[in-house]
């Protein structure tokens, strides 16, 4: 059995989603492959100068061209002919993703480099203060959308960028969690498997930014999926494939009540009541939209 990937000794914090992804996307591709890795907590928790935790070659790029790195290095290895030998990963967290990295994110799709993009998604910019995102769910307190008097929090309905990666009719775009560690696994061998563009987006609890504890970070990544809130689908050319059934979907506040950063959406008000029935009804809207109860 190969060493791991991402040495231990890096600065992610206990309980870090992140880092349970990243370790299993690493180590699944194994030692040929380049990452390419965006500004962000995974970047700067794993190469605290003079140091680095990754074992194979790996780039710090830019929050916004992390894609355009990618692409580079792809173009570079099929000059070389080197393109069958060695992987090329791209990683971001969800405001490098769907956010500032967006249009090269959109540039590579549409040309069809053969990449696979990892979005690390722990629903805000974590690295530089828990400011939203714009994958920052509904209702979430943030530093820069607060839960006040005057505020609910996030008033936005986060941006659904796996239908954004279908909507390019790449070859593969799928959802993940970091509460389901084989799914994950097998995901990432099937992308990798596959030439061309491809897109894998990961929730990745973040006990930070979440205000949940650290032992629940992986319960949380499960509950996610259980709720409905967060659905597992794999996408080929644009085409709904497959989607994670359940036995039963779970009321979203046993999701939700764990985090902090909903606590104040279980205050007795009529206008959290309100809010709350609007997240369940997200969830209700992904059961019946993707098909995830079984029978």
């Amino acid at each position: 059995m190969q060493d791991r990937l991402i040495a231990p000794g890096h600065a992610m914090c206990a309980g870090c989603g992140q880092s349970i992804a990243a370790r299993i996307v690493v180590d699944t591709a194994g030692p040929d492959t380049i990452v390419v890795n965006a500004t962000g907590c995974l970047e700067v928790s794993t190469s605290l100068f003079p140091t680095s935790s990754w074992e194979v070659p790996w780039i710090h790029s830019l929050f916004e061209n992390t894609a355009a790195v990618a692409a580079g290095i792809e173009a570079a290895l099929k000059s070389q002919g080197k393109q069958e030998e060695v992987k090329v990963i791209a990683q971001a967290g969800d405001g490098g993703t769907a956010d500032i990295g967006l249009q090269a994110l959109s540039g590579m799709w549409e040309r069809g480099h053969d990449v696979l993009y990892v979005c690390y998604d722990n629903a805000a910019y974590m690295n530089t203060g828990v400011q939203r995102s714009s994958l920052t769910p509904y209702g979430a307190s943030t530093t820069t959308s607060p839960a006040g008097s005057h505020s609910m929090g996030n008033p936005f309905r986060e941006k659904d960028m796996l239908k954004i990666a279908a909507a390019h009719h790449i070859p593969y775009a799928a959802s993940a969690s970091a509460g389901y560690p084989r799914d994950l696994r097998r995901k990432i061998k099937k992308a990798l498997s596959i030439k061309g563009p491809k897109y894998l987006h990961v929730l990745v609890p973040c006990p930070l930014g979440w205000r949940h504890e650290t032992r629940l970070s992986v319960k949380l990544g499960q509950l996610a999926v259980k709720t409905g809130l967060f659905p597992m689908v794999e996408y080929e050319y644009g085409e709904l494939t497959s989607s994670h059934k359940l036995k039963e979907v779970l009321n979203v506040e046993e999701y939700l009540k764990p985090q902090g950063r909903f606590a104040h959406l279980f205050e007795d008000s009529a206008e959290s009541r309100q809010h709350l029935k609007r997240i369940q009804d997200l969830s209700d809207y992904n059961v019946k939209y993707y098909g995830l109860l079984k029978g």
